[in-house]
């Protein structure tokens, strides 16, 4: 059974069928016990096609895309998509979405946000769930990637929801790190923020367009001097632009700047980021696997129970709590 349906998933990835490059990445995404035998060996699978990131580095460009809500993220990347796919580019986007409590599944759907950029053929779009855990966005986005670039497609962009420690987890699963903006909004005040600035390889001051073009620049210069005190000399110089994602407007410029970020990699340091990339997603991997194990434990299930009305009744206090579930798991 598992050797069919993988089978069956690689034909149609490589042949571009955009319904089963959607049920890989439904599989890949799941956390199932009973999925992760076929997602472990189509992925392995995957691994040996000729353009995929496992054997060839210079497969796809992987550019994570942030910034705090209500910057125009799915503007700005339906005007760079339509744009790159008229190049020739094939163009993924994954959207790392905040996950329903109830469900399970996509908050906000940004596919219904891209709606140009949806009906291109050499465009696809998924929204996926953060699955309520970073590790979970770590394994379903990382996967998902592998399946798009399997698939022929030449760039990944991974949108977060720019809510934190996400914008870390991504920027550390992509080749380039691009921070959008905004002026008049004390973001770019935010932006001044060594963490951000430590992340970021391109910052783009977004919606520079009618009125708003001239204070556009004007934080586009703020941003700029703050790099200058925060990085160190002989490292990138993150470069600070402005363009329009409504207008379009000085978006290919945002390209450009990405692209000389991945010159200024080089073939080497782009391999040797992406294995270290590769060495923190096994320990993801670990610490989700281990997380599954002790969801899923029966000797922890026995237990929780007891140990959430004792919590609850103040009669156990949360490391003693913790202890004793890992004490039940322990015993298995």
């Amino acid at each position: 059974m598992v050797v069919e349906l993988v089978e069956t998933l690689l034909e149609g990835i490589r042949s571009g069928s955009r319904a089963q490059m959607a049920r890989a990445i439904t599989l890949v995404e799941s956390t199932a016990p009973r999925h992760r035998e076929a997602a472990r060996e189509l992925l392995t699978r995957l691994a040996e096609t000729p353009n995929s990131a496992a054997t060839n580095p210079k497969s796809a460009m992987r550019v994570g895309i942030s910034g705090v809500p209500g910057v125009g993220k799915s503007t700005f990347i339906e005007a760079l998509g339509s744009q790159l796919t008229a190049a020739g580019h094939k163009v993924g986007v994954l959207a790392v979405d905040p996950s329903s409590v109830r469900t399970g599944g996509s908050v906000l759907g940004d596919k219904t946000r891209m709606n140009q950029l949806a009906a291109d053929p050499n465009a696809f779009i998924r929204p996926s769930p953060s699955a309520g855990t970073l590790g979970g966005v770590a394994r379903a986005t990382t996967q998902s990637m592998a399946v798009l670039e399997a698939a022929g497609y030449d760039v990944v962009l991974v949108e977060t929801v720019g809510v934190g420690q996400s914008e870390v987890t991504v920027a550390g699963m992509v080749d380039t790190f691009l921070f959008l903006t905004l002026a008049r909004t004390g973001d770019q005040l935010q932006g001044i923020k060594k963490g951000i600035l430590e992340l970021a390889d391109v910052i783009a001051v977004n919606k520079a367009d009618g009125d708003r073009e001239m204070e556009a620049r004007g934080a586009a210069r703020e941003l700029a001097g703050a790099l200058r005190l925060v990085r160190g000399h002989g490292e990138w110089a993150p470069p600070v632009v402005t363009c329009s994602g409504l207008t379009g407007d000085r978006v290919d410029e945002v390209w450009d700047q990405v692209q000389l970020h991945r010159d200024h990699l080089g073939v080497e340091g782009l391999a040797r980021k992406r294995a270290e990339q590769q060495l923190e997603f096994t320990w993801a991997l670990v610490r989700d696997e281990l997380a599954q194990r002790l969801r899923h434990s029966k000797a922890v299930r026995a237990v929780q129970d007891d140990v959430r009305a004792a919590v609850l009744a103040g009669d156990l206090t949360a490391p003693l709590a913790a202890d004793r579930l890992l004490a039940a798991y322990d015993t298995e």
